[in-house]
């Protein structure tokens, strides 16, 4: 697994730029080019929406959101929120619910390494801190992907510390009956991206990398499927 530090509040990234840089990855990795690659980084304020998105859930006073070709439904990014983008070569046959499911763990033990105990709510995607004495369940990270021939788009969003004010004006994930959270406000104290880029490296690395395959394993299993 390489990582790519793409760019970080105050210079925060600007979504099109970061997604044409994952299609730039993309072709390059699909091609054999380059290793499995993270991009990891922070956007400048952008709402976008997946594929499953419904009219009721985008803001309704006109704040534009960017329509992107991941599954899952509308979020935000911005400035205190860690995006990672793994575009990596899946193993055969592809299981992209597998994958969910890998990105959440990285989540969840990032979660841990800070104090905040997260995990899976069932029916919806993500790493969720579930109903307490403080709060129904909310979302602490989201995840909307992509898989073209054989290899990931798109990845995770972590919120460490960012304005959560963002959720009043969408229903965050197209779920209405919960809301969001950050590790920041979880834990009472300040923790910062730069707090916990380290950790999701960490994880990351753990846990995707003993799924890896190399191009030549890929060719040889009946190629790449479009």
């Amino acid at each position: 697994m390489q990582f790519v530090h793409v760019g970080w509040a105050p210079e925060p990234v600007d979504y099109q730029q970061g997604w044409d840089l994952q299609r730039e990855v993309h072709a390059r990795v699909v091609a054999g080019e380059q290793p499995d690659t993270t991009l990891l980084l922070e956007h400048a304020a952008v709402y976008t929406a997946g594929k499953r998105t419904q009219p009721q859930e985008r803001p309704q006073d006109g704040t534009p959101v960017i329509d992107v070709d991941r599954g899952g439904k509308i979020t935000w990014h911005g400035p205190g929120q860690l995006v990672a983008y793994p575009i990596v070569r899946l193993p055969a046959p592809i299981d992209v619910v597998a994958h969910v499911r890998r990105l959440e763990e990285v989540m969840i033990r990032v979660c841990a390494d800070f104090g905040v105990t997260a995990g899976r709510r069932e029916g919806d995607s993500g790493a969720w801190v579930l109903a307490d004495d403080r709060g129904p369940d909310r979302k602490v990270g989201a995840i909307g992907i992509r898989v073209s021939r054989q290899v990931t788009m798109h990845g995770f969003a972590l919120n460490c510390d960012p304005d959560l004010s963002w959720a009043d004006v969408i229903v965050p994930c197209g779920i209405a009956d919960a809301g969001v959270t950050s590790i920041s406000r979880e834990v009472g104290r300040d923790v910062s991206v730069a707090d916990v880029l380290p950790r999701v490296e960490v994880h990351l690395g753990n846990i995707l990398d003993p799924y890896a395959v190399s191009p030549s394993r890929a060719n040889h299993r009946g190629g790449l499927t479009p």
